[in-house]
């Protein structure tokens, strides 16, 4: 099964909050984008499921995303949202458990303006929640945030904790040992995966190509092995600097020769495993 772990869909006349989108530099990707828009990317390269992220911190957006999920039998899984500093989150994760597509929850951490967010005490509460009941969480942070995944890996070592676009490094700017320390930090703890996904974005929009993007994906391949190691599209978020295609294909270049079972681990059995989806 080939899998891609992560993309997302939105529709702009639903009631969620997406001004982030009428930005000028999105103006790209400022429409619908739905399981229709997806599924001939999908059926042009092999790829069986999908993984949908959230994008809102709305609960309404993961129900509307487990419908979806409830209507196309490709979406594997949805990652939603619940608010985790809620003393009474519990109760909303075990209402989400109770739907066989729901695979993990998200919160955009990268946007919060304070940069320890991830681990104050009462949102560190709602992550031991899904510890507790072992529901997946995708970390999405900015690469100064890696010193904190660190502390979730001390704090939580049974919660699995994936890094969403390996944590944004500094592609555009050829920055990367800051970066590589922290991350190779934080895959010391082996509950902790990576996802292979949103680089583009980080990199020259316009000019990028595979070489940019190699000793970045070499890094994490390093530190974490194939088997923490998943492919992610991004989609539709990296239509901003390529095709679904292009990143494909730039991911099986960068990836090389390596061998088959590894190249099974990172485009389907990482996911799978990771987030519990049935064949």
């Amino acid at each position: 099964m080939i899998i891609d772990s992560h993309q997302h869909f939105w529709q702009l006349n639903q009631p969620f909050d997406y001004n982030w989108l009428q930005e000028s530099q999105h103006h790209r990707i400022c429409r619908d984008y739905l399981p229709p828009d997806l599924k001939p990317h999908l059926d042009s390269l092999g790829i069986d499921r999908t993984i949908v992220v959230q994008t809102q911190h709305n609960s309404e957006e993961t129900k509307w995303a487990l419908e979806l999920a409830d209507e196309n039998n490709f979406i594997a899984g949805v990652v939603g949202w619940i608010n985790l500093q809620d003393e009474f989150c519990e109760n909303k994760l075990l209402e989400l458990t109770d739907h066989p597509k729901f695979v993990g929850i998200r919160h955009v951490v990268q946007d919060e303006p304070d940069d320890d967010f991830i681990v104050r005490p009462d949102f560190l509460r709602g992550l031991r929640v899904l510890e507790k009941h072992q529901v997946p969480y995708d970390v999405l942070t900015r690469a100064r945030h890696l010193k904190h995944v660190v502390t979730l890996g001390q704090e939580l070592p049974e919660l699995p904790l994936v890094i969403d676009h390996l944590s944004k490094p500094k592609i555009r700017d050829g920055l990367i040992d800051d970066w590589a320390s922290e991350l190779r930090a934080v895959a010391q703890f082996p509950n902790v995966f990576c996802k292979l996904s949103g680089l583009i974005t980080e990199a020259d929009w316009d000019e990028w190509k595979p070489s940019d993007l190699k000793p970045y994906v070499d890094t994490a391949l390093e530190a974490f092995g194939p088997k923490r190691c998943m492919f992610g599209s991004d989609w539709p978020v990296l239509e901003l600097a390529g095709s679904y295609e292009r990143v494909h294909k730039s991911l099986v270049e960068v990836l090389g020769s390596i061998t088959d079972s590894e190249q099974d681990q990172i485009f389907g059995t990482t996911a799978q495993t990771f987030y519990g989806i049935n064949a």
